[in-house]
């Protein structure tokens, strides 16, 4: 419906309100189209915002878009900065756990966002989380404001992180 509904919208060109469509949109217009009204920096951030499950996980489409982006915000390594991190938004659910892991506690605001993860990635994170180099600090310290922060990785932590979060 959504790919469908583009083809209406941009039936006379790219509108030049296109930012002010729901976000969901988007995922069905290339990064080359939106750049007439943008800059891929804004198409990648309304990207960040969007419903990306409305995808496939591992389809060619959301692959393409999470290297469109990485390109755009011109990130050479797996390191991603935390305001990268920011505009990347849910596309950071299908980062590799490399990049988990080279960018230390910076994915952990928007990783929080995803709805599953692949055991690397599961892995990546408990690696980050355990050597208490974020914003979070060390596990001894966290309260329970940290831990509803992290809701969404709670899933993921193993018995070896959730004996050093004190009760």
């Amino acid at each position: 419906q959504l790919s469908c509904l583009v083809k209406m919208v941009t039936l006379h060109g790219i509108p030049k309100d296109l930012d002010s469509y729901p976000k969901d949109l988007l995922l069905f217009l290339s990064s080359s189209d939106y750049a007439a009204t943008g800059s891929c920096r804004q198409y990648f951030a309304n990207i960040g915002k969007a419903n990306l499950d409305v995808l496939q996980r591992e389809s060619s489409q959301r692959k393409q878009l999470l290297l469109e982006a990485l390109a755009c915000l011109k990130i050479p390594g797996t390191q991603v900065n935390e305001e990268n991190a920011e505009i990347l938004g849910r596309l950071v659910c299908d980062l590799g756990g490399e990049y988990i892991r080279s960018s230390g506690g910076n994915l952990l605001k928007q990783l929080n966002q995803c709805e599953s993860f692949l055991p690397d990635q599961e892995e990546a994170i408990r690696s980050v989380i355990s050597s208490g180099n974020t914003t979070f600090g060390p596990l001894v310290a966290w309260s329970a404001f940290t831990l509803n922060e992290l809701s969404g990785l709670i899933p993921v932590f193993d018995h070896s992180i959730l004996q050093k979060i004190p009760k």
